[in-house]
């Protein structure tokens, strides 16, 4: 079945002032990053490989379903609602964002169930159903996510660490916060129930980490979650993409799509402008990378002018797992299922070891499903939902041939599916499409099919990431998940309003 998808014309013009930024990628990161400069008075262009924006936020449609690609929860909104108003404009004008409740319904394999949501009451209610005894250590353990998050976000995920002073500067912090423990480590540290355990440590792989190596600080995402909630806008994650376009064809943005990146051009180590395959050369007084870190690193820049971040460092980083995602629609109703929903399997420790350590794709699985249609119907059909089910495996070091294991894959998970929460499902899907590691790395150009790029550790995190303004290249700078402060879409939202603070006004630029 054919995918039929929205095309986006290049031809917007823009007024011919001030200094021009080019924006490589329209992912979450690039489109902030755009809208922020346009606000601050640059000229800007975009250049996308594919044929429409969103990066891993892309659309697919297909038989009258429409399926966001990548990103599904929504948290802090007000990331967003701020480049609205950039623009002289309310989100809530563009976007019908809706609360989602709960959070997620997480099933364990012997089929209990736990619903996580935002209220304080009820989370205490389900923890008492697994454990009794850990209903303290829970409220303890929400209170000292609150001190992470205080420090991590609201202190931490703006501000760029462009120098090890920046560093130093926050590791009394950090060493009182136990940033230096595993996000499983520190809630082991709470609660003694090995499910609620599961329950308070999942939140890493949703930005690619692995829970018994990520640094303790993304426990700030429980506490994140609390404070503004999970939402989902109406019309999908699609019509972010869409609203965010509209604010940058508004101000004057121009953005080109089918243009892939070959090489960031050069004067001397300043950026100057993007050669695309097709030979074509767009000059620029500055260029912001939304591309993957590691591949702007080690295919967009000469080797001579990588001083930091070289081809051996690349290859020595630890990069985060991938991500096999099944979209697919059936021509029946599951009104049972949640909008968000987790799956454990009956491995967890050892199935993320196959997945991170081993580079081993494991018989089990853990999964997460989503329904947006239990909170948009236009989303499919009359009658019929719409799903994705996405599997962590690991990234492409691990040599599985996804060309012939991609559909025994799918069927694997579509039996689970059938067995437990789906009944007849096999019978009643109408539409289907794949997204594995080898698209990962192919199609979105991310180094070895890593879904998230860089896993978030402490070596790789905050001044060990690659850098918003590269230290290898002057008027180059870097958004997304492989940059500061990291994955996950509050993050690539951050890492662009980093940029407020290290690139100059379009006035004081031009002088």
């Amino acid at each position: 079945m054919a995918l039929a998808i929205q095309t986006y014309a290049p031809d917007i013009k823009q007024e011919p002032s001030g200094p021009l930024a080019l924006v490589i990628g329209t992912g979450f990161g690039g489109l902030a990053a755009a809208v922020r400069l346009l606000s601050r008075g640059y000229r800007v262009r975009l250049v996308e490989k594919l044929d429409a924006p969103g990066g891993r936020a892309y659309v697919y449609r297909q038989d009258g379903f429409v399926f966001d690609g990548g990103p599904t929860v929504i948290t802090a909104p007000f990331l967003f609602e701020e480049l609205w108003r950039l623009c002289g404009r309310e989100m809530a004008d563009d976007i019908d964002l809706r609360p989602v409740d709960p959070f997620y319904r997480i099933r364990f394999d012997d089929g209990q169930v736990f619903h996580y949501n935002g209220d304080a009451a009820n989370m205490r209610r389900e923890v008492a159903k697994l454990a009794p005894s850990d209903v303290r250590g829970y409220e303890d353990y929400v209170r000292f996510s609150e001190e992470i998050f205080k420090v991590g976000f609201e202190k931490l995920a703006h501000v760029p660490f462009n120098s090890w002073q920046s560093m130093a500067r926050i590791v009394p912090s950090m060493m009182r916060l136990k940033s230096y423990r595993t996000v499983y480590g520190l809630v082991s540290q709470f609660v003694k129930d090995e499910r609620v355990r599961q329950v308070l440590s999942f939140h890493p792989l949703l930005v690619g980490g692995n829970p018994f190596s990520t640094t303790s600080i993304y426990t700030l995402i429980a506490y994140l979650e609390r404070k503004w909630g999970v939402h989902f806008p109406m019309g999908g994650t699609g019509a972010l993409v869409r609203g965010l376009v509209k604010l940058i064809e508004q101000k004057g943005g121009e953005i080109v799509y089918n243009a892939e990146v070959e090489r960031i051009m050069l004067e001397g180590r300043r950026a100057c402008g993007v050669q695309l395959r097709d030979g074509r050369q767009l000059r620029a007084d500055l260029v912001v990378s939304n591309a993957d870190s590691a591949y702007t690193y080690r295919n967009l820049l000469p080797p001579e002018f990588k001083r930091r971040w070289t081809p051996q460092k690349v290859d020595r980083a630890r990069f985060s797992m991938s991500l096999f995602v099944w979209y697919f629609g059936t021509d029946r109703k599951y009104d049972d299922v949640a909008h968000h929903t987790i799956l454990l399997g009956p491995r967890y420790k050892g199935l993320l070891d196959d997945i991170f350590r081993r580079h081993r794709l494991a018989p089990d699985f853990s999964l997460y499903l989503h329904r947006p249609t239990a909170t948009d119907p236009s989303l499919a059909p009359s009658g019929c939902d719409g799903f994705y089910v996405l599997s962590p495996v690991p990234h492409n070091d691990s040599g599985v041939d996804w060309s012939t294991q991609a559909e025994p894959y799918r069927r694997a998970i579509e039996r689970y599916l059938e067995r437990t929460v789906m009944p007849g499902l096999s019978k009643h899907v109408v539409t289907s499409y794949m997204l594995t590691p080898r698209e990962f790395e192919h199609r979105l150009l991310s180094v070895r099919g890593a879904a998230f790029s860089f896993e978030p550790v402490l070596t790789q995190s905050a001044y060990f990431r690659p850098h918003n303004q590269s230290e290898d290249i002057e008027q180059l700078y870097l958004v997304g998940a492989g940059t500061h402060p990291g994955a996950g879409v509050p993050g690539v939202l951050s890492s662009a309003r980093v940029l407020d603070q290290i690139v100059p006004d379009a006035a004081a630029f031009a002088r």
